[in-house]
């Protein structure tokens, strides 16, 4: 592509209007100074402190950009470019912190990654101090941090199994065609509780076929009419929602979206339709997953299981320790109520938990016996087994 073209194209796409969704937090490659041991000045006390991760370049089969790296209007036109969304809170710092390591070590051009990072406009921690700490821990990261305004979606979240699923930035996902660049129109959503050992542009080049605006792993295994209520089921104004499709769960932590078609079908008011009937009428009992089920359940391009080897934090109750199903790994994700950094610290670790710790750049990490590692498990392979993991 030449030169004027992406540059005029980057600029059209920075010319945005005011978005009720979101404000723009850019940094540009560089380190930032903390302030001393504790980088009290900054707020970054309280959240660290994090190692410097190691720097990842790319090898010279990666397809470069044109235009400078450090020159902004390269961040979201690249086509050279994988896009991954994540949110960004001071709960979850450290496993976002693993998660962009886990990426960046096992990407084949870490240096075409770029990350728009969702964080809460009333979080204990400002987003500009979240910001600055990414670009401490991570001096050449391309990335962009966006303030999520709570809100646009406060209102229309219900309670839940567990008051974890209530935190209005699990809803972030469902506005990314908003608060995204307008000149993104494909991403991929990770959760804050995955690690991923696999190459992400491997991720990156799902085709989405059929039309199809999402893609992700499907469990057509598991016990779909779980996700919601008897009072739905009964109903048939509401059950023959699904009428002509044939719905599988899947789980919303690691999606492949097309934000293009995203915004022409205007996806994220037919996911608000739901939350509004839920307010009136209680259809189901978790966060933000049953809405996405109701407008994508059966119209999903399926993804191969290693992509999302989810249910390792247990589940919302108790978070017990799980087991891999057969298969390979590419993406290890703790959803359920058990974190493998709580537990870590805790000292009550899950087998799998060791898995996340090479990614850890918290400092000040609780020391551990080395024969921990992995419990007697000498790869990934060996802790494969079939188990329940939904």
């Amino acid at each position: 592509m030449p030169l004027n073209t992406v540059v005029l194209a980057a600029v059209a796409c920075l010319i945005v209007l005011y978005s009720p969704f979101a404000v723009g937090i850019r940094t540009g490659p560089g380190r930032i100074t903390t302030g001393g041991s504790g980088g009290g000045g900054n707020g970054f006390s309280k959240l660290g402190p994090f190692m410097e991760a190691p720097e990842y370049r790319n090898g010279k089969e990666c397809a470069s950009s044109p235009v400078s790296r450090e020159n902004v209007v390269s961040s979201s036109n690249d086509p050279s470019l994988v896009h991954i969304a994540m949110t960004l809170d001071s709960e979850y710092l450290r496993g976002s912190i693993a998660a962009v390591h886990s990426v960046l070590r096992h990407a084949s051009c870490p240096e075409n990654v770029f990350f728009h990072f969702i964080a809460a406009e009333f979080d204990s921690a400002s987003p500009r101090v979240l910001s600055q700490l990414v670009r401490s821990t991570f001096p050449s990261l391309n990335f962009k941090v966006y303030i999520f305004r709570e809100d646009t979606v406060i209102n229309l979240i219900s309670s839940s199994i567990r008051q974890a699923l209530e935190n209005p930035l699990n809803y972030a996902r469902n506005y990314l065609g908003d608060i995204l660049d307008r000149c993104v129109d494909r991403v991929i959503y990770l959760d804050s509780d995955i690690i991923v050992v696999d190459d992400i542009s491997k991720l990156w080049n799902t085709t989405l076929t059929n039309s199809r605006i999402i893609g992700a792993p499907e469990y057509c295994h598991a016990n779909f009419t779980k996700y919601f209520t008897t009072g739905f089921w009964s109903d048939p104004g509401l059950s023959g929602s699904f009428s002509g499709r044939k719905p599988c769960y899947f789980n919303t932590g690691v999606m492949v979206m097309d934000l293009v078609k995203w915004r022409e079908g205007d996806y994220r008011e037919k996911i608000e339709t739901w939350m509004q009937l839920q307010k009136k009428r209680r259809i189901y009992d978790l966060g933000s997953l049953p809405p996405f089920l109701l407008v994508f359940g059966g119209d999903v391009e399926a993804i191969d299981h290693r992509w999302n080897q989810h249910g390792l934090g247990g589940d919302n109750v108790r978070g017990s320790c799980r087991s891999l199903h057969k298969g390979p790994v590419s993406l290890l994700h703790w959803s359920g109520k058990g974190k493998p950094w709580v537990r870590l610290d805790e000292k009550r670790p899950c087998p799998l938990d060791h898995l996340w710790e090479p990614y850890d750049l918290y400092e000040h990490k609780i020391e551990r016996a080395k024969d921990q590692s992995l419990l007697g498990f000498s790869s990934l392979s060996e802790l494969t087994e079939d188990s329940s993991f939904l």
